[in-house]
């Protein structure tokens, strides 16, 4: 049986890659300190990244990324990075508004006629892609009726109508309803208008654009894949099935250097429009923080107020991070593959970004 801490203190003695600069002089925080206290007090194990512009200048690896294997946790090992992929998709929607083909406001059935029309009428992709729409979550009423939900195959059009056309709770934009049953018809949406299967689409629009050549839907990466852990003592795996049709809510897998670059390129750079910037950082549910796709804290650092992007990611499992000061100076990555506390991982975020506690 593994000893959780002898295990984790034998991967927080692995060494940094060689190839990575030591921190800069003067730096307020001391990274290493940092995930020290966090290895010691949380248990974490995994893979924490500081970086800018897009390059790591602090990486540490903790743990192992099989326990099993005991394959230690490297750099470039992929994680399932659940709702960051929810940011991924939302970069993609953007790209097509400004190709023409879409339309953050038009009517949802301008897109996708064959929807009910009542619903179709008063639903848009940002009421979407804020988690506003009012949908009630029929996906899953039925995963909890029928287990088997997740291994079964289903094309984008049959859950469509099988989970994503019942009767408003609420009328679009009054309430954040983080809801997965929003992320499908955005699928939808997206395979209707580019005439490719939403992976594809994905790939060709954003993921290969920015160079993130290690990001993937998990069901094309599964055997790279760091697996879930419930428990590392013993170690008790965690399934997370996702099928196409869910990829767009919480379906790929990355890297940490692969998050980084491409936090860079589209926060920072042209590879978006100044106005789809604005569209992806502009903060439409306060009570959420949530903007389009992700979150937009305020973090306060030296005395200053710092907007960030925030994406985090939680299923099964996997717990991560993915933090972009908007200013552009800084960007933290965190990977987890044992059930941690998400907000403990938001408050290793934000210590290793120099940012004071929030109350």
């Amino acid at each position: 049986m593994l000893n959780r801490r002898a295990l984790l203190g034998a991967g927080a003695a692995l060494p940094l890659l060689s190839a990575v600069p030591a921190w800069p002089a003067g730096a307020d925080q001391q990274p290493d300190a940092v995930v020290d206290a966090f290895v010691r007090d949380a248990g974490f194990q995994g893979v924490v990244m500081l970086g800018r512009m897009g390059k790591p200048d602090y990486i540490r690896t903790v743990g192992y990324a099989d326990i099993e294997a005991r394959l230690p946790a490297k750099a470039d090992t992929p994680y399932a990075i659940a709702s960051i992929s929810k940011w991924l998709t939302t970069v993609t929607v953007l790209k097509l508004v400004e190709r023409g083909l879409l339309d953050l406001d038009a009517p949802l059935t301008r897109f996708l006629p064959d929807y009910r029309a009542d619903t179709g009428a008063k639903l848009t992709l940002r009421r979407l892609l804020c988690n506003a729409s009012g949908l009630p979550n029929l996906f899953s009423a039925a995963g909890k009726e029928d287990p088997t939900l997740l291994t079964t195959d289903l094309t984008t059009g049959q859950a469509l109508t099988r989970f994503c056309q019942g009767d408003l709770m609420f009328e679009p934009g009054d309430k954040f309803d983080y809801n997965m049953v929003n992320w499908i018809v955005v699928v939808a949406v997206v395979e209707r208008v580019t005439g490719l299967p939403f992976q594809a689409a994905v790939r060709s629009i954003t993921l290969d654009p920015l160079g993130m050549k290690a990001t993937a839907a998990t069901d094309k990466a599964l055997e790279t894949v760091a697996p879930s852990y419930r428990t590392v003592e013993p170690p008790d795996r965690w399934r997370n099935d996702r099928r196409p049709y869910l990829a767009a809510a919480g379906g790929y897998a990355s890297t940490a250097p692969d998050l980084m670059r491409g936090a860079h390129l589209v926060f920072d750079t042209g590879f978006l429009t100044p106005e789809s910037r604005r569209q992806l950082t502009h903060v439409e549910m306060p009570t959420a923080d949530y903007a389009l796709g992700g979150r937009v804290r305020q973090l306060t650092i030296q005395g200053r107020t710092v907007l960030a992007g925030w994406e985090t990611g939680r299923t099964a499992g996997y717990r991560l991070v993915l933090g972009h000061r908007l200013d552009g100076r800084r960007t933290v990555v965190i990977l987890n593959n044992t059930a941690l506390s998400q907000k403990t991982m938001d408050q290793f975020a934000d210590r290793l970004l120099g940012a004071e506690p929030r109350p």
